[in-house]
């Protein structure tokens, strides 16, 4: 199934001169969404997971799904003020200013092997966040998916070292 003709591309949103690849016409469509999931959930597999993690918000869409496939449990990374437990944080740098990401406290052991999952990799700062507060607790990251990479952003060098899936690369 050629899953780039569920991607939308819309010109100057949010911004001009930005090209937005919209996952809503893939989400939409069962047969669509549950191929994309599948492709990640066998990477996963391949990988032999303990746990998916997926940063907020999209993260959750495609990183629930693969977990309930698997058996296995899903953690959520969120922005401040969103998780009501103790949580660990990390900052990290956006084009302009920072942004932070936070994880409840005890929510991965030592050891256990962590996939992180996402809808997309631009310039990985978000999923390499996540890999250091996976890395804080003793998780170790196997593996990270993604729905959509687009390369020219040199997300991949950012998580130099991990083994990355992406399902549509523009």
């Amino acid at each position: 199934m050629d899953l780039k003709k569920y991607i939308a591309s819309i010109q100057d949103f949010p911004q001009e001169g930005v090209l937005f690849r919209d996952i809503t016409p893939l989400m939409a469509d069962g047969k669509a969404f549950r191929y994309a999931t599948i492709l990640i959930e066998e990477f996963a597999r391949e990988k032999n997971v303990d746990v998916i993690v997926g940063p907020e918000s999209r993260g959750f869409i495609f990183g629930c799904p693969v977990a309930c496939s698997l058996n296995v449990g899903f953690i959520p990374v969120r922005k401040p003020g969103k998780l009501p437990r103790e949580t660990i944080s990390c900052k990290y740098d956006l084009e302009y200013g920072t942004n932070e990401l936070h994880m409840h406290a005890d929510s991965i052991k030592p050891n256990q092997r962590v996939m992180i999952v996402d809808d997309l990799l631009a310039t990985g700062g978000t999923v390499k966040a996540t890999i250091n507060l996976v890395e804080k607790m003793g998780g170790i990251v196997v593996g990270c998916a993604f729905l959509i990479e687009l390369s020219e952003l040199n997300g991949r060098e950012v998580l130099e070292g991990y083994d990355i899936k992406s399902i549509i690369t523009y």
